[in-house]
């Protein structure tokens, strides 16, 4: 079966669909009206070798807050059901990704529960030309909470704000690109429960 999913979330404040292939090339296609989100998603989706199509309108004229937040639940929840009963899969990722002078570590269980921790070195006073920084924490929440997984992101070092963001996003596709993968030697759930699902 097609490991493919495609979720519509519409709300007073945002209309985002998100289709994602699991199995897929690295194909990605974002239009969110957030150029900076747009190119951290790209390479999350490049890196993950999943193929990503990502659209949203949102109220821009607050701020991107919302839509950052409801592209992270749509992406969150359009893994989730691509991933079906999670038979067969690794499970685990993790991946420590240099950019530049940045460096990031990346941890990814599909635990089945939700939770995010680390530290992104970003703070509410940082900013890539309009975009705040904060909200990258905010999406790896909300991606977390939906794909119920387990994500851990620790910047060990990093002075250019770009690069840290980059390093984050491209770590966490690289350690996505892992847990979801199949493992040929994997006969049913890797959990000796049974189940990684609710």
């Amino acid at each position: 079966m097609p490991r493919t999913a495609t979720i519509t979330r519409v709300t007073g404040e945002t209309d985002v669909r998100v289709t994602l292939t699991l199995d897929g090339t690295g194909t990605v296609a974002v239009d969110t009206g957030v150029g900076f989100f747009d190119h951290m998603l790209h390479l999350l989706g490049k890196h993950a070798m999943v193929d990503l199509d990502v659209k949203a309108t949102g109220d821009l004229h607050v701020d991107a807050h919302h839509t950052v937040e409801d592209v992270g639940l749509s992406l969150g929840k359009a893994l989730a059901q691509a991933l079906g009963d999670k038979s067969g899969i690794r499970r685990y990722g993790q991946c420590r990704l240099p950019m530049d002078e940045a460096l990031a570590d990346v941890a990814i269980d599909l635990s089945g529960r939700a939770a995010f921790a680390g530290d992104l070195k970003l703070s509410a006073n940082d900013r890539v030309g309009d975009f705040d920084l904060e909200l990258v924490a905010e999406f790896f929440k909300s991606l977390a909470a939906e794909a119920k997984l387990a994500l851990h992101i620790d910047v060990i070092r990093g002075s250019n704000l770009h690069h840290i963001a980059e390093a984050c996003f491209k770590g966490v596709g690289r350690a996505l690109r892992e847990a979801v993968e199949l493992d040929p030697r994997m006969d049913g759930v890797p959990s000796t429960k049974g189940t990684l699902v609710d």
